[in-house]
């Protein structure tokens, strides 16, 4: 394959002259170095610098702004002790959504790592609006009666001309990453309390659990009485010491899935040591208000972050396909300046030696053009580039329009399903197992009866419990659909009922 051509083009012919002439004029070349001093200061003001708080001040307003909680990037010892003594101020009291949310966006360590992405951004951002670093060089050859001193200042013209459009786009990344870190944080906060709602499910399935079981463990030992007396039969006593059996193994899955929760709470919110020691609620909250949103799909549009990022990304290949453009016929562009200093001596016919020396100054440009490719590869990678950031953008606009409907029919759904357990189906399971335990002290029913419908009502408070969950995820999830960073992690589906799955252990 033939390499591409690389002509070099001088500016100004290559000048010998004795070293006495090489000063004799010094003032005529002042304007010149005055005029690339003014030059070099006028680009290095223009150059970005690092800000004070690393670009968190966006990333702090919207927090606030969306959640109603305050984050921090824990750069010094100083600003972590003031965030742990927060989270322990915390912790003294038993958890609640807000307060699970607020020590997560301190303690976590992922998010911590996200801010030092965007200081990452920041420091690329500085190097982007830099001039670029010139390259020198010198070299000396010497001999037995010469000496060749040579000294070069190579610098990119191509770098330099397009360093201000260089240093925009390198901005607009960086405010990028700022959106970037702005959807950590509320992908993180929504994690968070999907997770305590979780948590506090699975405590309660455990509080209903252990309640049923000691019920069952006192008829378990009436019968056993009765047993002994001939009072009950030995399939009656068998049918209930089986449900007692049942209840102590559905009671013991419930503890175990009461651990895993709390675990995963754990990592969630970035807790060790002495930290794990914080208390949860037994019950979850009650049933707000149910929220009605109009026009949720503008709204979604409008302040959903993830749709923010697609449209920053996409200005910035839209200059960057600009950028392509203005440089699509040459590749690279070096301006070289070049000085040599030559010392010898000779020999004339008489024998007396001569030392003769002489200085010469070049000007060179470098122009490294692509004359197998006009650019037609670069600007086509672009083009695709930017067409395909438009096309998920589009995909972005119609799904995030789905979602949030999605979001508030499971959200709707959800409200509805938990009350109607809450008005109607716990408190008519109640009566019935009232009624079921009259008739069976009134020998008008047997005990297969009584147990058929406490385990039914069993199975109806676990499955309020889980419909109330469920309809505290889905309202976390309708919330963080319409401000994005929150990936949908609600429903029946995420988390298997503890005790059993929810069907009562294989009745």
């Amino acid at each position: 394959m033939m390499s591409l051509v690389r002509p070099t083009a001088s500016l100004t012919p290559t000048m010998e002259r004795p070293a006495l002439l090489a000063s004799t004029k010094p003032n005529a070349r002042r304007p010149l170095r005055w005029g690339l001093l003014a030059g070099t200061a006028a680009l290095l003001g223009g150059c970005a610098g690092f800000s004070p708080d690393g670009g968190m001040a966006p990333i702090q307003s919207a927090a606030y702004a969306e959640i109603g909680k305050d984050v921090v990037k824990i750069s010094d010892d100083t600003v972590a002790l003031t965030a742990k003594a927060r989270v322990d101020q915390l912790l003294r009291k038993p958890l609640t959504a807000d307060s699970a949310v607020q020590i997560a966006l301190l303690s976590n360590r992922g998010l911590q790592a996200s801010f030092n992405e965007l200081g990452i951004a920041e420091a690329q951002m500085v190097a982007a609006s830099l001039p670029p670093n010139p390259r020198f060089g010198i070299s000396k050859l010497s001999g037995r009666f010469e000496v060749e001193v040579e000294r070069q200042i190579v610098g990119s013209l191509l770098a330099l001309i397009t360093l201000p459009a260089r240093a925009e786009i390198a901005g607009d990344r960086f405010r990028t990453a700022q959106l970037r870190a702005v959807e950590a944080v509320l992908r993180l906060a929504a994690d968070a309390r999907r997770q305590y709602y979780r948590a506090v499910a699975a405590n309660a399935q455990v509080s209903f659990y252990q309640e049923a079981k000691a019920s069952a463990d006192a008829a378990s030992e009436l019968f056993k009485r009765l047993g002994e007396s001939g009072g009950v039969n030995k399939i009656d006593q068998a049918r209930e010491f089986a449900f007692e059996a049942e209840l102590t193994v559905q009671l013991a899955q419930a503890r175990q899935q009461q651990r895993q929760e709390r675990e995963r709470l754990v990592r969630q919110l970035g807790l060790w040591g002495d930290e794990l020691k914080f208390r949860l609620p037994g019950t979850l909250p009650p049933l707000p208000r149910l929220q009605s949103v109009k026009a949720i799909e503008a709204e979604a549009l409008r302040k959903r972050v993830d749709i923010q990022i697609a449209r920053a990304e996409l200005d910035t290949l839209a200059k960057s396909l600009g950028l392509a453009n203005a440089t699509r016929f040459v590749n690279d562009i070096d301006l070289l300046g070049r000085r040599t200093y030559d010392r010898g001596r000779s020999v004339d016919a008489d024998g007396h030696v001569e030392r003769e020396s002489s200085r010469s100054r070049t000007l060179e440009l470098e122009i490294d053009i692509p004359i197998y490719d006009f650019g037609q590869s670069k600007v086509a990678l672009a083009e695709q580039t930017y067409m395909q950031a438009a096309n998920r953008l589009a995909e972005k606009a119609v799904n995030a329009r789905s979602e949030a409907r999605e979001a508030y029919t499971a959200y709707r759904a959800n409200y509805d399903i938990t009350r109607q357990y809450q008005n109607n189906v716990l408190p008519l399971r109640k009566i019935i197992q009232e009624q079921s335990l009259l008739q069976y002290s009134g020998m008008l029913n047997d005990v297969t009866d009584l147990i058929t419908d406490a385990r039914n009502r069993i199975l109806s408070n676990v499955a309020a419990i889980n419909a109330r969950r469920d309809f505290w995820i889905a309202h976390t999830d309708f919330k963080h659909a319409l401000i994005g960073g929150g990936s949908g992690g609600g429903g029946s589906a995420t988390v298997a009922a503890a005790g059993g799955g929810d069907a009562g252990g294989g009745h």
